[in-house]
């Protein structure tokens, strides 16, 4: 069993944030697969079904990004997973908009969200998949600019890498990291 977890912020309020990449991805993953109604288990929605042949479990953490670790450790514990069945989605600020980028381990990269999973559990050895949003221009703080929805002209961008990073993930299922990294990155 794997656990992909989409990083983002619940509510109305943040959903076409461009931090909530994260949860947008598991969304086109849960349609496109037909992935069970999700249900509440350690403060996030999770979803059951399959993706190329494995049995997966689609998480979208309600603890707020900055406090994602929590409900992280917590559906790993509970579902007997360890950090080698995850793979975390999110956004990222040091990519270009509507760039994806799959890595095996690293730090958080000064992404809170990031930050609370690798204190959570100890290691930042677990896969994640980062989809550039671009960067604010001078002037503009980053904390508000992550909570900020996408432009007109950036919303065409962003949809399409939303859709490709959705494929990512199925490629990573099916035929690994590598064949990922070498298609995506």
């Amino acid at each position: 069993m794997k656990l992909i977890v989409g990083l983002g912020n619940p509510g109305r309020k943040y959903a076409n944030t461009r931090h909530n990449v994260g949860f947008k991805v598991i969304k086109i993953l849960a349609k496109r697969n037909n992935f069970a109604k999700p249900e509440d288990c350690c403060r996030a929605l999770i979803s059951q079904g399959s993706i190329a042949q494995k049995e997966i479990i689609l998480a979208q953490p309600l603890t707020f990004m900055n406090r994602s670790g929590r409900a992280v450790s917590c559906l790993l514990r509970e579902h007997n997973l360890s950090e080698a069945d995850l793979l975390l989605i999110y956004d990222d600020l040091n990519l270009e908009l509507g760039q994806l980028r799959l890595r095996l381990s690293g730090s958080s990269g000064g992404h809170n969200g990031m930050k609370s999973i690798i204190d959570n559990l100890g290691t930042d050895e677990f896969a994640r998949l980062r989809i550039g949003i671009g960067n604010p221009l001078p002037g503009i703080d980053a904390s508000g600019y992550v909570l900020e929805e996408f432009s007109s002209e950036e919303k065409e961008i962003i949809e399409s890498s939303l859709k490709e990073a959705a494929r990512a993930v199925e490629v990573y299922l099916e035929k690994g990291p590598k064949a990922t990294m070498n298609k995506f990155n």
